[in-house]
């Protein structure tokens, strides 16, 4: 079992603590927080052992879980590497791209692993379809939550919108060439509400939109590619897979037929995989630890936390254009 320590008792990292409690592939060794008061009331109510301070942490592990607020994510990142840990970084995986950048060169030269925690690509929904996204030319997704002040602080962008660039760069192995973006503040002092539409070089394009003030929650996806069109929903963990082929000479009675104007027949089907139920975020760690132990490469590496900052900026920076 790897030894673990997390930085950060946040809402999420609680959830991380609690969890990786439960894991059979990691010995949770205790957490480090800054309020020392806060830290103090969690061990004593949970009975995590506390660290008084990050050295006495990353020294006691071998993997570093960071929790902790995005401002951060690079000087945690950066201690625990140089000290030879490996790290699961929480998403955004730092505040800028030039940060993010630094991380995986410095993952390289001390030969530690890295993952960011992007948990939708271990939503089960997205991991029954994910093999038969193939080529995908038009994507469409909604993220839309209710209020929240925690997060605020950062645009809606690196909230919540982040999650669904790097799922959508996970399926769309082609590089972004274009991005048009739009976005208001409503409550807060930066957008609440965004739109963006990402053009590749190989023709698919992308329009995402994300909101945290709706008055429902919503985090749909929609990918559309030659004969197929497959929905996930990450809400309710379902997902729908509608495809096309040739029609048959003899159609039956219920087989769904269509004729287009060139006089072309399709028969619709539907392929509708199973979803194993699973907690996404374990399953993200579990897969860390994995990867760790059997020298692989991680589920959502370094380079791909990076890449989707990278995307998440050049809509910042589309949006400011706009105002």
């Amino acid at each position: 079992m790897l030894k673990v320590g997390v930085l950060g008792a946040g809402h999420l990292g609680k959830i991380h603590l609690r969890l990786l409690q439960q894991s059979e592939k990691y010995e949770l060794v205790g957490f480090y927080d800054e309020n020392a008061d806060y830290a103090e009331k969690i061990a004593a109510e949970l009975g995590y052992h506390r660290f008084d301070t990050i050295a006495k942490l990353i020294h006691a592990v071998d993997v570093v879980d960071i929790v902790t607020p995005t401002l951060s994510h690079y000087k945690c990142a950066k201690v625990a590497i140089k000290s030879g840990k490996h790290v699961f970084i929480e998403k955004p995986i730092a505040t800028t791209v030039t940060e993010a950048e630094e991380i995986i060169a410095l993952a390289r030269e001390y030969g530690v692993q890295g993952q960011v925690g992007h948990v939708e690509r271990f939503n089960p929904a997205f991991q029954a379809v994910r093999d038969k996204i193939e080529h995908p030319m038009f994507i469409e997704t909604h993220r839309l939550a209710e209020f929240n002040p925690r997060g605020t602080d950062v645009p809606v962008v690196l909230d919540l919108m982040i999650h669904d660039i790097d799922a959508i760069l996970s399926v769309v192995k082609s590089k972004v060439v274009a991005v048009h973006a739009s976005g208001v503040s409503v409550l807060s002092q930066s957008p609440d509400i965004a739109n963006a539409r990402l053009e590749f070089e190989n023709g698919c394009v992308a329009n995402i939109t994300s909101s945290r003030i709706s008055m429902k929650n919503m985090r749909k996806s929609r990918f559309f590619q030659k004969d197929a069109y497959i929905s996930v929903d990450y809400l309710d963990k379902v997902c729908e897979v509608v495809k096309m082929k040739e029609a048959p000479e003899h159609p039956g009675d219920f087989d769904m037929i269509l004729q287009n104007a060139e006089g072309e027949r399709k028969q619709i089907y539907f392929d509708n995989p199973a979803v194993a139920p699973n907690n996404a975020i374990l399953e993200e760690l579990e897969t860390f630890a994995d990867a760790i132990q059997n020298h692989t490469t991680p589920v959502v590496t370094l380079e791909d936390g990076t890449e989707a900052l990278r995307v998440a900026y050049q809509i910042i920076e589309a949006m400011e254009r706009q105002q």
